[in-house]
């Protein structure tokens, strides 16, 4: 079996492993738990297809484990304090001790949830990711950000909880619907636009192979895509400065989320995507970037699938409004990651409403 290490350096150090069948690698499962206590947490569209192949892996290398499941409604509405209770519950259940270990089976709405509870069970357990979908594989379950919702906004409370490790099969994308591949494709994006100038040159001579699901060009993407969230995370790993460049788009993306309401209208790979595209335009209104490469981002997104338009029917001003409680929100004004052009992002505080208002209304 190949598999792929990336290593995440820094003072909670860890490795993400990526290939195919890793969910049935006993012993690779089984390295990363330290006690007896093992809870798997899913939810009800990825339990019945990869459930029991962990929880089995994890029987196989440590049959003295004391192991328990945990099954989630699916999608974001699910990421409640209601829901994030039941995970500590079920930890209180069966006594886990400091050793015990969360496994996060599923998307970043699981990943999130459980790397929560395992951040605040006996103020902090292990957590081991395991994303099946290609959003949490490149973006989530790297770097250690755990949340809940609430209705005034996306992951307001959570925590940063790095997790004891990563493990990305491949596998699963095959069973992924073509929709949230696409969603997942737009933070691959993300990290060209970001910091990476040579990946949107890849990435835009290899979008077919990428939307014919080609193993080899996935993989591909995915270790690129975790080796710049690795390297940016072991240097930021509390968002004080670069980190925050991960945020490209997900200002906007987030107003539109929360607006629309959690698990109606546009995913969220969907609406990081239009966020983008309204970022690169923001920026070149402002004068910091060319028009001509927030086309050419436009275009690569739209080849790939991804709405570039804020859906019909969403209020500007009701979305300004909920920017201003952004997390990315700073004292002195609205915070943006905008651009210098492709591969070239930054942070910009202070940005005028009214520039952004402009924006929101011509999209």
């Amino acid at each position: 079996m190949s598999v792929t290490n990336v290593e995440v350096g820094g003072s909670a150090p860890y490795a993400i492993h990526i290939g195919d069948g890793l969910l049935r690698d006993d012993a690779l499962l089984a390295k990363h738990l330290r006690g007896r206590h093992a809870l798997v947490v899913s939810d009800e569209h990825v339990s019945p297809m990869y459930g029991d192949a962990v929880v089995a892996a994890l029987r196989s290398a440590r049959p003295d484990a004391q192991l328990a499941t945990l099954v989630l409604p699916a999608g974001e509405s699910a990421k409640t304090f209601g829901n994030f209770n039941r995970v500590i519950d079920a930890l209180a259940r069966m006594g886990a001790t400091r050793d015990a270990c969360v496994y996060a089976l599923g998307g970043g709405v699981i990943g999130d949830m459980a790397g929560f509870a395992a951040a605040c069970w006996m103020r902090g357990i292990d957590c081991v990711q395991i994303p099946t979908s290609l959003l949490a594989m490149v973006d989530s379950s790297v770097g250690g950000k755990t949340a809940i919702d609430i209705p005034q906004g996306k992951n307001l409370v959570g925590a940063f909880h790095p997790p004891r490790a990563v493990v990305i099969d491949t596998a699963v994308l095959r069973t992924l619907p073509p929709r949230e591949l696409r969603a997942g494709l737009a933070e691959v994006v993300k990290y060209g636009a970001i910091i990476d100038a040579g990946f949107i040159d890849w990435l835009e001579a290899h979008a077919d192979a990428l939307l014919a699901m080609d193993a080899t060009v996935l993989s591909a993407a995915i270790a690129r895509s975790c080796a710049h969230k690795a390297a940016i995370t072991e240097r930021d790993p509390l968002e004080h400065g670069e980190r925050a460049l991960l945020n490209f788009g997900h200002t906007f993306a987030h107003a539109i989320e929360v607006e629309q309401g959690y698990g109606d209208g546009l995913n969220h790979g969907e609406a990081v995507a239009v966020g983008m595209v309204l970022a690169a335009r923001l920026s070149a209104q402002l004068g910091m970037a060319t028009m001509d490469d927030a086309t050419r981002l436009t275009a690569l997104l739209e080849r790939l699938g991804l709405p570039v338009r804020i859906p019909h029917g969403l209020d500007a001003e009701a979305l300004l409004a909920r920017m201003r409680l952004d997390k990315k929100t700073a004292a002195d004004g609205l915070r943006f990651i905008l651009w210098d052009g492709i591969g070239r992002a930054r942070i910009v505080a202070g940005v005028d409403e009214n520039a952004v208002l402009r924006q929101l209304r011509e999209d």
